[in-house]
């Protein structure tokens, strides 16, 4: 089995393989945020009878919950692989403590949600890409494979409850998928 410390040095001896997970490391989280953007913009602007609605709703509950994660795993403080296992990762990173959950993950996946609420294939996309930087921040050396599928699962079941949920069966207006 193969441990953090020995994948993380293959990695790093492989400069054309850092360079790629790095380069998909931040284009994999700017496509999201622009994607994120745009369905802000979408529901603000282009559906003037349910924007104002799935505005705030696209706004309230992702940023809600991120800070609901970003206070659980600053009050976990839960070590890094490279600050277990002593060796510097291959992404870019000298943060000390927590990685669980993680918040990247998370909120992918948590825009992933958010998305399901006007297009089922773009949500999809999403959550593919999501899985695309989990990896990329396990094999990176920066989280460990609990972090990335708690970060996931958080996300997932706080979109469930809130958007689906809460949003649904309490009246607020949905949007059919």
């Amino acid at each position: 089995m193969i441990s953090y410390s020995d994948l993380s040095a293959r990695i790093k001896n492989n400069n054309g393989l850092v360079t790629v997970l790095k380069v998909l490391d931040k284009a994999i989280t700017y496509v999201t945020v622009l994607l994120y953007l745009g369905l802000l913009i979408y529901s603000g602007f282009l559906i003037p009878s349910q924007g104002g609605t799935l505005l705030y709703r696209s706004i309230l509950i992702p940023g809600v919950s991120f800070i609901f994660v970003s206070q659980f795993r600053k009050k976990l403080s839960e070590p890094r692989p490279y600050e277990v296992y002593n060796f510097t990762p291959a992404l870019d990173k000298d943060t000390v403590g927590k990685s669980f959950p993680s918040r990247h993950v998370f909120s992918i996946f948590m825009i992933a949600c958010t998305y399901f609420q006007v297009s089922i294939p773009i949500g999809i996309f999403i959550m593919i890409l999501g899985i695309g930087l989990a990896v990329i921040r396990v094999v990176g050396g920066v989280h460990f494979i609990k972090d990335v599928v708690a970060g996931a699962i958080m996300a997932i079941l706080i979109g469930i409850i809130c958007f689906w949920f809460f949003c649904g069966v309490f009246g607020l207006i949905m949007l059919p998928f």
